[in-house]
């Protein structure tokens, strides 16, 4: 069963990092915004494989994100 899990963005410095809430310690940082997209992704792909050899369940998606202007 597949998650959709959200993903904060942020810039940092000359760079960018990303975070998943819902998976503690998952980040990544990479030079572009999509470079960053593509590296969290292969950390939480990674992630939730090391979860599956310690048979621990991956965790439900709670966190959700919104845009408010303001």
């Amino acid at each position: 069963m597949s998650q959709a899990y959200a993903v904060v963005i942020e810039p940092a410095g000359d760079n960018f990092s990303a975070y998943v809430p819902d998976l503690p310690g998952c980040v990544a940082a990479a030079a572009t915004r999509e470079a960053v997209l593509a590296e969290i992704e292969a950390a939480i792909a990674l992630h939730l494989q090391g979860l599956a050899a310690d048979a621990c369940p991956p965790p439900q998606a709670h966190t959700s994100v919104a845009t408010v202007v303001a």
